[in-house]
C-alpha cells in the first residue's frame, strides 16, 4: 500500500529476477555457495551477499558467477 515501497520493489524486480535465476541454476547443478565461490575465486560471503540482494555487483562479478555456472551473460 505504501507507494514509496511499491516503487522501490518495482525498481528492484529486474535485479531479483537475475538473482533468482542464478540461484535456481546453482541449485540445479547441485553446487553449494562455497563450491561455486571456490570455482570462481571469490569468497563465499561475497556470493551469499549477492544472492541475498545485499550488494550491487559489478559486471565483472556477474560474469564470473554466470561463467562458473556455464551460463553466458548477455547485456542488451
Amino acid at each position: 500500500k505504501d507507494p514509496e515501497f511499491k516503487k522501490m520493489y518495482e525498481d528492484s524486480a529486474f535485479e531479483f529476477e537475475i538473482i533468482k535465476e542464478i540461484i535456481r541454476v546453482r541449485a540445479q547443478k547441485k553446487l553449494t555457495q562455497r563450491e561455486l565461490a571456490e570455482k570462481i575465486g571469490v569468497p563465499q560471503s561475497a556470493l551469499a551477499r549477492f544472492e541475498a540482494g545485499r550488494t550491487n555487483p559489478t559486471l565483472s562479478f556477474l560474469k564470473k558467477v554466470t561463467g562458473g555456472l556455464g551460463l553466458k551473460l548477455v547485456v542488451k
